[in-house]
């Protein structure tokens, strides 16, 4: 005999409908079968918000009414034939009559008892089970609708009722035959007196239990409205996928901690008689779901799934009295029981002094005052401290029959837990070690589901979340090279990048589910609001996502007086802007301690040479116990472009105009003449190095005129840079009328570091430095004899966009 259940989802519409009837069809057989329902839709939420507000003295209950019986009738009107329809309505509105007497009584006397709340939320699943048995009977369906009060019998502990098992087994054998179709409302019940009881919420789950284990089933069906028990709740984690084999205990489990698989007292009659439990998708049947057995496949993934329980409050009791034989644990436990208090947490501190444990934020008022008054004579005489609690938490649980054959499994979880910055507040792990259950904040239950997701289960895609800020030239390219690559990324390396911030100087724009890499400028200019970097990173730290990074692109010296604070949040940091490295050393010291201490990456390679991997390098040397006696460098892409191209056809202010034009200067030229930049980037290799050093200490040899260099703004620069073509003619001819090139040089030998324009021969690795490059020769102890030549280009967009996804990729890394 078959035993299917449908919940509420695959009852929410006419269609919905339509779709259980086609299922219940197909699954007709000679053994015949049981069909258990529950309320349709979001029935039993107006059900219980109807009583709520009449016990309140509102009258907006009858809205709620009015919404429980314009769902129902609409049922009947686009499920029965019109023919049909009078009888049918007839009986419906009978019920729904029934239901208004008794929420105006309610209203009337105030009093909404658990007894009569219990007769109260029966209507939904009776009212569902009729309209399902006419719409079957108008198909010629032979099927008997039962009483389930008349078959389920349980004591008076209205609310939660326990079932009389043997009683029940009896009524149920007696009035099912093997052969016949029926229908059954779960959730209902009554007392031996045949007063209403209800049993649970979920308890229609417990009604097909009953049903499947009295008749000895082979199976239970539940439909539901997702393929199966998922390894993570998809709301949450957005690639979790269906499990295809559960034990009966670790369906206990994840129940237990929250996820959405089967009423928890409905899988005991099922384990007693071994009758597995099959989870389908009624919109998706042909899916294979998942199958709960008692066997635990012996090399099945060690991690079955990942559930996580959000509003969490955790209570410590501790004192002289807890520990020994004092029975304190006894009395705290059977109180918290008596109260139908659940306890999800549990640790005890191995002196046996303090006892901690989790309870559903909803409970604290009452255990509160539970363990005040059952305590009251230890806490007196200060054999027991008063209760501690914390509030604004969550807790996520690993579960899987196989976990405790694995080794360094815990040591993941929390690997993976501390890269991302959630702190774990409490750990607790069963005795069969079926489950590692980990407190952690509130605010950052999203994030842990999706790290260890990704951890345990090697999800689909690594999402990386991109909050990049500056998208001018390297930025825009940064965005180009991003969205080209993206495909190549996930389908070689699983990596899947998100943007889910982008500013410019003037609008911003975040979403945390993403903004289209290939029309974020759009999006930007339609739905950005105007720049706010406080706001910015506000709403960044809020997100709270996995794997973030912040791309600094501008040339801005306020951004950097954001890093501390991201990274103190544990977001990454990759920066193209090099005023906050080369900012005094306490800040650049103190942010590279801070990126080690919360774990995450600060990365700036293209500070240096663009593309070139030059940090990189250095910091692999020195760690590596190599030290670095010195460095010379051309290392603006920008001058020795300029030195290169100008001439006596070329003029030097029309070569600086036009390298600004093809976005090889900064945004101001004038950074890259006076030898700002250059100053900044030898203090950052010489920092790199080991050097503890400030900009103020470069010593600079400066080439431009002071004039210029004070110019109010770029026209007036240009203006009076046009005035010294001629100075810059003749120093170029006088350095090429002796055969030497132009090369403005950074050094560092140890202990100064030094800028300046020199003229090399043509014997000097610089002489023959074509186009944008850049050169780096570093003398090491290592490399003494023959120094580490680094060489390429060092200036553009493309190259430089290049060595900012690199970093990137190396915090993915």
């Amino acid at each position: 005999m078959k035993i299917l259940k449908f919940g509420g989802s695959s009852l929410a519409c006419a269609p919905c409908i339509r779709k259980v009837k086609k299922i219940i069809l197909s699954r007709a057989n000679p053994a015949g079968m049981v069909v258990v329902l529950s309320a349709i839709g979001d029935t039993t939420n107006h059900l219980t918000r109807a009583g709520e507000l009449a016990a309140a003295g509102n009258k907006k209950y009858t809205e709620e009414l009015k919404k429980i019986e314009n769902l129902h009738l609409h049922m009947v009107y686009e499920l029965i034939p019109v023919t049909l329809q009078s009888r049918v309505l007839s009986h419906v509105k009978r019920s729904l009559n029934e239901l208004e007497d008794l929420t105006n009584g309610i209203f009337l006397t105030r009093d909404l008892s658990v007894k009569t709340r219990d007769k109260l939320l029966g209507f939904g699943e009776t009212l569902s089970s009729y309209i399902l048995y006419e719409t079957l009977q108008a198909d010629k369906f032979p099927v008997t609708l039962l009483n389930a009060r008349e078959l389920i019998r349980t004591d008076d502990k209205f609310g939660q009722a326990v079932v009389n098992m043997e009683i029940t087994y009896k009524l149920l054998r007696r009035n099912i035959k093997k052969g016949n179709n029926y229908l059954l409302p779960g959730f209902i019940a009554s007392t031996m007196t045949d007063i209403p009881t209800t049993l649970g919420r979920n308890g229609s789950d417990y009604t097909a239990a009953l049903v499947a284990g009295a008749m000895k089933a082979g199976q239970l069906e539940i439909w539901t409205d997702v393929s199966g028990v998922m390894t993570a709740d998809p709301r949450i984690v957005k690639q979790a996928r269906p499990i295809e084999n559960l034990t009966y205990e670790e369906a206990m489990e994840l129940s237990t901690f929250g996820a959405r698989i089967i009423h928890p007292p409905a899988i005991q009659p099922l384990l007693r008689e071994g009758i597995n439990v099959h989870i389908l998708n009624t919109f998706s049947p042909d899916d294979p779901g998942t199958l709960i057995t008692s066997e635990t496949l012996p090399n099945g993934h060690p991690v079955k799934g990942i559930s996580g329980i959000d509003r969490l409050v955790l209570l410590t009791l501790s004192g002289t009295s807890i520990s020994g034989p004092s029975g304190i644990a006894a009395r705290l436990f059977r109180l918290l029981s008596n109260q139908s208090v659940d306890v999800v947490f549990l640790t005890q501190a191995s002196s046996e002094y303090s006892i901690t444990f989790g309870i559903p934020e909803d409970h604290l008022d009452l255990v509160i005052t539970l363990i005040r008054d059952e305590f009251s004579l230890e806490m007196k005489y200060n054999r027991i401290n008063p209760v501690e609690v914390e509030t604004n938490l969550a807790m996520v649980a690993l579960v899987g029959n196989n976990m405790k054959r694995s080794i360094g499994l815990s040591g993941k979880t929390f690997a993976a837990l501390g890269r991302n910055g959630i702190n774990v507040i409490a750990i607790a792990q069963g005795s069969t070690e079926k489950n590692i259950s980990v407190v952690i904040n509130r605010k950052d239950l999203k994030k842990a589901m999706n790290v260890l997701h990704e951890t345990f289960f090697l999800s689909q895609y690594r999402k990386i979340n991109l909050f990049v800020v500056g998208v001018g030239n390297v930025g825009k390219t940064l965005m180009q090279q991003i969205a080209t690559q993206r495909k190549y990324l996930r389908d070689e390396f699983s990596i899947e990048f998100n943007l889910a911030g982008v500013s410019n100087s003037r609008m911003m724009l975040l979403n945390d589910e993403g903004i289209n890499l290939d029309a974020w400028e759009k999006q930007l200019q339609a739905e950005g609001s105007p720049t706010d970097m406080d706001s910015f990173v506000r709403k960044m730290k809020a997100y709270n996502l996995r794997n973030s990074v912040f791309v600094d692109n501008t040339a801005s010296a306020d951004i950097p007086a954001w890093y501390e604070e991201i990274l103190d949040a544990s977001i990454s940091v990759v920066a193209s802007n090099k005023t906050g490295i080369s900012a005094d050393y306490p800040f650049y010291q103190k942010n590279r301690i801070l990126a080690r201490k919360r774990n995450v990456s600060l990365l700036f390679e293209t500070n240096v040479g663009a593309g070139l991997p030059v940090i990189k390098t250095m910091n692999d040397l020195v760690q590596s116990g190599d030290r670095i006696l010195r460095i010379e460098a051309v290392l603006s892409g920008t001058l020795n472009y300029i030195f290169n191209i100008f001439g006596p056809e070329h003029p030097f202010s029309q070569t600086v105009r036009e390298a600004m034009q093809k976005g090889l200067t900064e945004p101001d030229p004038r950074i890259d003449l006076s030898g700002e930049d250059v100053a900044r980037k030898i203090l950052i290799l010489a920092r790199e190095a080991g050097a503890v050093m400030n900009i103020d200490e470069v010593k600079r040899d400066a080439f431009l005129p002071e004039e210029c260099a004070r110019a109010r703004n770029l026209d007036e620069f240009f203006a009076l840079l046009e005035n010294y073509d001629d100075y810059f003619e003749q120093i170029r001819k006088d350095a090429d009328n002796k055969g030497l090139s132009l090369r403005y040089v950074a050094e560092y030998d140890g202990q100064n570091a030094s800028i300046g324009l020199k003229k090399v021969d043509h014997a000097h690795p610089f002489y023959p430095l074509a186009g944008k490059d850049n050169i780096l020769i570093i003398t090491t102890e290592r490399y003494k004899s023959q120094p580490l030549v680094i060489q390429g280009a060092g200036a553009g967009a493309e190259v430089t966009a290049a060595g900012v996804f690199g970093d990137i990729m190396r915090t993915v890394h």
